[in-house]
């Protein structure tokens, strides 16, 4: 009995790590390295409280709250899950996160091998195999945990020990202060977009361990806390050493695009047969991510939309969707996600955070909807100042009367507040 619990552990941490693991996550804390150069540790740091510790604290809040992200929402307003959840499940699907995955295997998987083919033919063969393994839900999470994550996993450590133990260069010195580093690596932590998929992830994992005979609420809470705790260990290894091998790159400035540095990267630590490693390195991450969020989008709006729309339809306009957009360079996806991910983050973010360390003790719902109120205020000045849509006036006097403003961390004292005041004006209240 405890081998098999063992071993759905496993299968669903791995899983979860895979779902998590995409394009963004490959790409990113290398780049991160090279910016920080010594101060790669607080710059890990960072990342790690966006990329790692929010993700796994989005799915406590779901298992807290219930079986999926509408129990979550439920636990704050009624309209929360499906606006809130729409946003996310657009974000994190055929418009940014998906399309990217695509992107990123050609420019890394495919295009130094094939230098002179069609990105059109790359991402038509990658899209084929997302719908054919993504079309059936129930196989999506065993098919990741037991055959296409143990692959990316061996491949990553090889890589990054090899880079560890020799590396290329020493640290650069860091043109950053302490604070930049950390808020360089906490902002870029948005861009894996794993805090807005954690909370969908989350339904994906706790459906499956139900399947699996984990369906009284304490033994399915425990499978899927100690599955979330498994894939945030191997998140830890994985990015702490994609930061360090970017840190002795020997790379200066951020003139090379994220897929010629992580080449670059694979090349100097494993000379050709680094460039294979990388190349299904990123093939394997991405499609697993893939997989998993092409499923989620069909499972999310087939129930928002009470079976009106089939999984099949919305699988199949998600993958055609999300070929269309995913032409564009990796770069140039990257850079048109962060408009929309300032806008949305702090949000979510603050509906994690405070259902997780507050839900127990808190029951009225009026905190929670304050906090949300002051963050979305918070996320909407983040997108004008995102898209310059503020004047120079404005934008100095964000920065001096809010508090972290200027780091794009400007919501955690308004929600905070919003948070108190509700707690307050409820405490006071009649019964």
């Amino acid at each position: 009995m405890e081998n098999k619990k063992l071993s759905n552990i496993l299968t669903l941490g791995f899983a979860l790590f895979a779902m998590f693991f995409g394009a963004g996550n490959l790409l990113l804390p290398p780049l991160i390295g090279v910016l920080v150069g010594e101060d790669y540790f607080i710059a890990m740091i960072a990342f790690g409280l966006t990329g790692i510790l929010l993700p796994f604290t989005g799915i406590l809040s779901v298992t807290f709250s219930g079986d999926s992200f509408n129990d979550l929402g439920d636990r704050v307003n009624k309209y929360i899950a499906p606006i809130l959840g729409t946003i996310i499940m657009i974000c994190i699907g055929p418009l940014i996160a998906i399309p990217r995955t695509a992107a990123t295997t050609f420019e890394v998987g495919i295009k130094p091998f094939f230098p002179t083919l069609n990105p059109l033919y790359g991402s038509l063969i990658f899209f084929a195999i997302t719908f054919i393994l993504a079309i059936r839900p129930s196989k999506v999470v065993d098919v990741i945990g037991n055959y296409l994550t143990p692959v990316l996993l061996v491949l990553l450590a090889l890589l990054i020990v090899v880079g560890i133990l020799h590396p290329t260069a020493d640290f650069m010195p860091s043109e950053m202060s302490l604070l930049e580093s950390f808020s360089k690596g906490f902002i870029e932590g948005y861009q894996t977009l794993d805090v807005l998929a954690s909370v969908i992830f989350a339904g994906i994992i706790i459906t499956a361990a139900k399947d699996k005979g984990y369906t009284d609420i304490k033994s399915k809470s425990n499978v899927v806390i100690t599955s979330g705790l498994l894939s945030t260990i191997c998140l830890l290894f994985v990015y702490g050493g994609l930061i360090y091998l970017g840190a002795t790159s020997g790379v200066t400035g951020s003139g090379m695009s994220r897929s010629e540095l992580l080449i670059k990267i694979a090349r100097d630590t494993l000379g050709d047969y680094g460039l294979v490693a990388i190349s299904l390195c990123m093939a394997f991450a991405c499609l697993t991510t893939s997989i998993a969020l092409t499923s989620a989008v069909g499972t999310f709006f087939g129930k928002l939309t009470n079976g009106k729309l089939s999984y099949t339809v919305l699988v199949t306009l998600c993958t055609l969707i999300s070929f269309g957009l995913s032409i564009k360079g990796v770069d140039d996806i990257i850079n048109f996600a962060y408009p929309p991910l300032a806008f949305v983050y702090p949000i979510t973010i603050t509906l994690v955070i405070y259902i997780v360390f507050f839900g127990k003790l808190v029951k009225s719902k009026l905190p929670y909807v304050l906090a949300l109120i002051a963050s979305t205020i918070i996320g909407l000045l983040n997108l004008l100042k995102v898209v310059d849509l503020l004047d120079e006036k404005t934008l100095e006097s964000l920065n001096n009367n809010i508090p972290f403003f200027e780091y794009d961390l400007g919501w955690i004292i308004p929600s905070a507040l919003g948070f108190i005041f509700g707690l307050i004006y409820t405490k006071f209240q009649p019964k």
